[in-house]
């Protein structure tokens, strides 16, 4: 035999000591008595308002799971690790989760540089990875992953839901100032932000491009220098603490009656501004998770959802809930669809990635499929800030829903690119009225 015989020629050749992946793959997957998931999120910092709501909710889905037999027969154990002490803690706790705790799938993360960081470990760690919040467009458009999926959409329909909404509402606008955390999130949205509104609107002037630091908790510069330019639209897609300190401050100081805001991420603090939310700006919910969603696609769903997290919680649930019931779904789906394509064998891990590649699971308002690459099309409402006797906190009226497929990058495309190429006849052609 030559130096160049093929592992095949070997095998063939009497060599029965080799053995080739194939027939490794083969063996029997033994059936956990227990389905470990790893959980990454804030549970302290200012980004805990997203992050502890979260678990909640997981650990409310899981245990009604639980109590109903499990997935695919198999109880499930959810471990948490809090993200906010940074990448490298995050990187060691995802390993660690695997390796020494065994657990089966991971859900990763809220932060976009979170997610940017630990991304590439479902390659390395060959383990089925849900990213159930993070936004940036980055992930699928420029790699691909065998293991990693988004049960969610991203921050192109985040984005581009509400500037089209904008178009449609107030397309007068002349000026706009962005300010935005200064980190992977803030950063990407302003530039798919840039990039749709120079194409759908040619001309808008840029006054002001603001990205405090992330964390920041005294806006009084930015907001005095806003005072002054007086935009006609001020963008920003800050979240958590930091968005409600934004606000706050600026309504004390009347900003808000000289310009439009728009807000993309602003439902998850509603609750937490209260009254101090101020009437008539734009505001998303990163998908269509309003409490007050008019039109869900299962009502029952819906409001079993809604009224027991409202119940043992005494909250209405935010979006970070609705995207961790939608991981959870996701989960239960493609896990019981990889079992019954192995006639309720257990499947292995790559069997149990390749049940997800274009899943359709259901959501506590719609369904969600995950495309070839990974990344999930989910429905984007937008409304205008409104206050009704329903609510003690701001809520959408004059909703408008776009289509997931609708506002996301085709597959294979960067979404800047993509985003470049609309015509200012999509506005009109886009969404439509809901409720």
């Amino acid at each position: 035999m030559t130096a160049s015989l093929t592992r095949r020629e070997a095998l063939t050749a009497g060599f029965g000591t080799v053995l080739l992946p194939a027939t490794l793959s083969a063996q029997p997957v033994a059936k956990p008595a227990e389905f470990k998931i790893g959980v990454t999120t804030f549970l302290s910092g200012p980004a805990s308002v997203f992050g502890v709501p979260s678990r909640k909710a997981c650990e409310m889905l899981v245990d009604q799971i639980n109590a109903a037999g499990g997935i695919a027969g198999v109880p499930l154990r959810a471990s948490f690790v809090d993200e906010a002490p940074g990448t490298d803690h995050l990187v060691g706790e995802i390993r660690r989760l695997v390796q020494s705790e065994g657990v089966h799938v991971l859900f990763q993360s809220i932060s976009s540089g979170s997610c940017l960081a630990c991304t590439p470990l479902s390659r390395e760690l060959s383990k089925v990875m849900l990213l159930w919040d993070c936004g940036t467009q980055r992930i699928f458009e420029e790699n691909r992953w065998d293991y990693a999926f988004r049960t969610q959409g991203y921050g192109t329909p985040e984005v581009l839901a509400p500037l089209l909404y904008l178009l449609k509402k107030k397309p007068d606008f002349r000026t706009v100032a962005v300010i935005n955390q200064d980190y992977a999130w803030g950063r990407d949205s302003w530039e798919l932000w840039k990039a749709g509104m120079d194409a759908l609107k040619p001309g808008v002037r840029v006054v002001a491009e603001m990205f405090p630091r992330l964390g920041s908790t005294d806006f009084s510069t930015e907001i005095t220098r806003l005072l002054a330019l007086r935009p006609d639209v001020i963008l920003s897609t800050s979240w958590g603490g930091e968005l409600v300190t934004f606000i706050r401050q600026a309504t004390e100081r009347r900003l808000h009656e000289r310009t439009t805001f728009v807000l993309p991420v602003a439902e998850a603090s509603l609750q937490i501004l209260g009254r101090t939310m101020p009437e008539g700006h734009v505001i998303g919910t990163r998908g269509d998770h309003w409490n007050n969603h008019p039109a869900p696609a299962n009502p029952q769903l819906f409001n079993e959802f809604v009224n027991a997290y409202r119940t043992r919680f005494n909250e209405y649930p935010i979006y970070p809930c609705h995207h961790m019931a939608q991981a959870v779904w996701a989960l239960k789906a493609g896990v019981e669809k990889a079992v019954a394509a192995k006639n309720g064998g257990w499947p292995s891990d790559l069997e149990m990635a390749n049940a997800f590649r274009g899943l359709t699971f259901p959501t506590p308002t719609s369904t969600i499929t995950l495309r070839e690459d990974g990344q999930g099309l989910e429905d984007q409402i937008v409304g205008m800030s409104s206050f009704n006797d329903r609510f003690p906190f701001s809520v959408p009226k004059e909703m408008i829903q776009f289509p997931g497929a609708e506002v996301s990058a085709p597959v294979g495309q960067k979404s800047t690119d993509w985003l470049k190429t609309l015509q200012p006849a999509f506005i009109a052609s886009s969404g439509r009225p809901i409720g």
